[in-house]
């Protein structure tokens, strides 16, 4: 039986996707199969951080919901070359960068019926272990569904007012919906920040475990979503603290 994780945050800007994609690699290297969907329809991306090149991408998340083809014909092996030894993979359904396709979704809507049956369709045909969904910030129909399905939902905010409100309205949305676990994690902590203290108030004001607390990181910046940072900075503080969340997800 996979594990669904519903990555979401109320607000962008985040460091969702990036996160994301770390998570996803950690989680395959230790052998298992992982894939993430990107159901961020109207400003898709995370595909940019697996390097896969839009020129590339011939089938999406939207070819399938408008019948085109099948979830797992859109589905790429994007494993890094690093984590073949441990057996794991890493398979991605994109959603379309076409600015008409994002449009027509967003105009004409589609079965939400349909997504559900994709999430299934593609843990049963390419037997994966874990699936993660990568949501579009705030609250729609597609974040419902999300969390409604998913084993776990992990919450990103950073340390802003506007972030805490927000985060404070999905929390209470997901406990209406019977969310089955949920977890925090806080991005984008100032390193003369008191993480103690910071991870106490979240834990405190949400009654929700905090997951993680990550430092902004000058590197990440650098990296400029070219790559798993994970992979590239493997010793960093970002890296050993992924690797406590992962423990979570998993555990």
């Amino acid at each position: 039986m996979a594990k669904i994780v519903s990555i979401h945050s109320y607000r962008g800007g985040t460091g969702k996707s990036n996160l994301t994609a770390n998570l996803a690699t950690a989680i395959a290297l230790q052998g298992n199969r992982v894939a993430v969907i990107d159901t961020d329809i109207p400003s898709p991306g995370i595909h940019v951080i697996f390097g896969l090149d839009d020129q590339k991408i011939d089938k999406t998340l939207n070819d399938y919901l408008w019948g085109r083809c099948t979830i797992a014909d859109a589905a790429y092996n994007v494993t890094p070359p690093s984590s073949n030894p441990s057996g794991g993979q890493v398979f991605l359904v994109p959603s379309s960068v076409n600015a008409d396709e994002i449009a027509r979704i967003l105009n004409q809507g589609y079965d939400f019926r349909l997504l559900n049956d994709g999430l299934r369709q593609l843990v049963r045909q390419l037997e994966i272990d874990y699936l993660l969904i990568d949501t579009h910030p705030g609250l729609n129909k597609e974040t419902l569904l999300s969390i409604a399905v998913s084993n776990l939902v992990l919450l990103i905010l950073r340390p802003d007012q506007q972030d805490f409100q927000g985060t404070a309205v999905t929390v209470d949305v997901a406990r209406q919906l019977d969310a089955r676990q949920m977890l925090l994690i806080v991005n984008k902590v100032l390193s003369s920040m008191d993480q103690n203290a910071l991870r106490e108030q979240v834990t405190q004001t949400y009654k929700v475990p905090v997951a993680g607390v990550f430092t902004l990181s000058e590197e990440m910046i650098y990296l400029a979503s070219n790559g798993i940072f994970f992979l590239r900075y493997p010793d960093h503080p970002f890296s050993q603290e992924l690797r406590r969340v992962v423990a979570q997800v998993i555990g």
